[in-house]
């Protein structure tokens, strides 16, 4: 008997590790959850291989930035923080979230990063959503067969790497409020008394500062006060110009 039990969302945000996605689009995904959408979000990895905290720190951090995000479901997946290779486990694993949230859109790390589990992941995650629409490629969920779905939009957002943008979303409506996502996950950032860690790439006091530049940076691309950038891995098609375009 085929299993029709979804969790269908508008759109499905993948990271290698708990806090990629708040970290690169937490503030688009609060858009598009204004506009009255539904967003879901998958970690490929429990990031226990972080220089700081634990895999059950991580968890609980990734509870509490989908509370405060508003997300219909986060899940994680456990395909190895530092070891997260292209193999069929974790390629079937991908496909069986995409075809259980069956997305129009997902947002996943860039192929050109500094960390390797972003570069796989990335790899990972646009291949499964290709795959995800072959119906001869058989995946099940909860014992029930799982119906084929190819999400119609990829985006690229991005990480530490910068690049020139295809498109740049107007956040400034939601852009102080995706920083109580990212602060969520406190174990992994600079905290005014807490001394005795070691730094890190994202521990050091300047990192949410450059973030913010980051973001106002791409805001003054697009007159906006805040802007957060995405590059697709083809054409966008636009079926609805004066939608694209509006007039002033």
């Amino acid at each position: 008997m085929e299993n029709q039990e979804t969790d269908k969302v508008y759109a499905l945000a993948f990271g290698a590790h708990p806090d990629d996605v708040e970290l690169s689009c937490g503030a688009t995904l609060l858009t598009i959850i204004d506009d009255g959408q539904t967003v879901a979000v998958c970690d490929l990895t429990q990031g226990e291989m972080g220089t700081l905290g634990t895999a059950e720190t991580r968890k609980a951090e990734s509870a509490l930035a989908a509370k405060v995000m508003g997300y219909r479901k986060r899940i994680t997946l456990d395909l190895g923080d530092s070891g997260l290779y292209y193999t069929e486990h974790a390629l079937k694993e991908v496909i069986r979230v995409i075809r259980h949230f069956q997305p129009e859109v997902v947002f996943i790390n860039p192929p050109d990063e500094r960390h390797p589990d972003h570069i796989k992941a990335s790899r990972l995650i646009h291949d499964a959503a290709f795959y995800a629409g072959l119906k001869k490629i058989s995946t099940t969920h909860n014992g029930g067969q799982q119906q084929p779905h190819r999400p119609l939009h990829l985006l690229y957002y991005m990480q530490f790497k910068h690049f020139d943008p295809s498109i740049i979303v107007d956040v400034t409506a939601t852009f102080e409020r995706s920083r109580k996502g990212i602060l969520a996950f406190s174990s992994q950032f600079y905290q005014k008394g807490v001394e005795d860690e070691p730094e890190t790439m994202i521990k050091r006091r300047e990192f949410l500062t450059g973030l913010e530049a980051r973001a106002r940076y791409l805001g003054e691309q697009i007159g906006t006060r805040y802007g957060e950038g995405f590059t697709l891995p083809g054409p966008l098609g636009i079926t609805s110009f004066s939608t694209v375009f509006p007039e002033n």
